[in-house]
């Protein structure tokens, strides 16, 4: 089965715009787009919670898309891997706004890989081994 929005018409900047509107009703108090070349390439966004201001950034991997795209043999150039790719974003954060709603979990919490200092996540620095828990007694 091909990847989600694979056919995806939607333009990225639409995926963008509302993208924006759920962070920003979800209590996001700063949204900025980063941009390479003129192409949208994530977004990053805040939120105040009772700890201060905590930044988040979320990656489009419009590469790993394409990559997807031919292990999947479908047929689709970079523009519909952008689309493919932002079209996901926007998917994936208004399910969790849902779940948000719910009262399941609070936004920050949902968010926390994607918790940034400004150059790399708190899973990238898992990820390097940078953060670690204790091992489980």
């Amino acid at each position: 089965m091909p990847i989600k929005n694979y056919t995806s018409n939607v333009d990225s900047y639409t995926s963008l715009g509302e993208l924006q509107g759920v962070l920003a009703r979800g209590g996001a108090t700063r949204i900025l787009i980063n941009y390479d070349g003129g192409k949208p390439i994530g977004v990053m966004f805040s939120l105040q919670n009772e700890r201060g201001i905590m930044n988040f950034a979320l990656p489009a991997n419009v590469d790993g898309v394409l990559e997807v795209f031919r292990k999947q043999k479908v047929r689709a150039d970079r523009d519909q891997a952008e689309r493919t790719a932002w079209r996901n974003i926007r998917d994936w954060v208004l399910a969790q706004m849902a779940f948000i709603e719910s009262g399941a979990v609070k936004m920050d919490e949902v968010f926390l890989p994607y918790l940034t200092d400004g150059n790399r996540t708190i899973y990238q620095l898992y990820q390097s081994g940078q953060l670690l828990l204790p091992e489980g007694k």
